[in-house]
């Protein structure tokens, strides 16, 4: 069994920020795969079905970015789910924004959900896909970024963004993060090449 984690804050007010794509991400593999709507449990949204033939846990943690992991924590435990065997879908600033990369395992790059996550998880041994949103000017306006919507004219790049994700975490369970990496980090290298010539 897999547990797919969407990052991302509750409510309305920050239902289209840039820090919530991992919540627009996981909501589409849902669509996708037509599972049943997400319900309250573990202080989350939670859905199970099948991902590709996979039996999965769709999570997305309803007590804020910064104490993501413990309801990361609860459903790995009460679903006895490995690290190894967990996909989290979050923002990315130091990627350029439309972008994608996947990962495993690393530290949090300043990222206060995945901090909470591999503290309380005690281990950092997960898939990520990270959803570039690039970075604003300024140190100090990081946090007014992320929490802000994409803007207009970023729409339907942020749109393919979130497919791109939903394929990205679809490859993950079906051929496993070293394939699914090999895949989307060298398709990534081949367009940013492109775009140096």
């Amino acid at each position: 069994m897999w547990l797919l984690v969407g990052l991302g804050n509750p409510g309305p007010k920050y239902a289209r920020n840039r820090h919530n794509i991992g919540f627009m991400a996981l909501d589409e593999v849902a669509r996708r795969h037509r599972i049943e709507a997400f319900r309250a449990k573990f202080g989350a949204e939670v859905a199970t079905g099948e991902v590709k033939g996979q039996r999965a846990v769709l999570l997305k943690p309803m007590e804020y970015m910064n104490l993501a992991g413990f309801a990361v924590q609860r459903a790995a435990a009460f679903y006895q789910v490995e690290p190894k065997d967990m996909v989290v879908v979050h923002d990315e600033i130091d990627i350029d924004f439309g972008r994608l990369k996947l990962k495993v395992g690393g530290g949090h790059g300043g990222h206060n959900g995945l901090r909470s996550i591999v503290q309380e998880l005690g281990s950092s041994d997960f898939a990520r896909v990270r959803c570039g949103v690039g970075r604003p000017g300024t140190k100090a306006n990081v946090a007014d970024y992320v929490l802000g919507d994409f803007q207009r004219d970023e729409q339907e790049e942020a749109a393919i963004l979130i497919q791109e994700a939903a394929d990205a975490v679809e490859e993950i369970v079906t051929r496993g993060p070293l394939l699914a990496m090999n895949r989307f980090n060298v398709r990534e290298k081949e367009r940013e090449q492109a775009n140096d010539k």
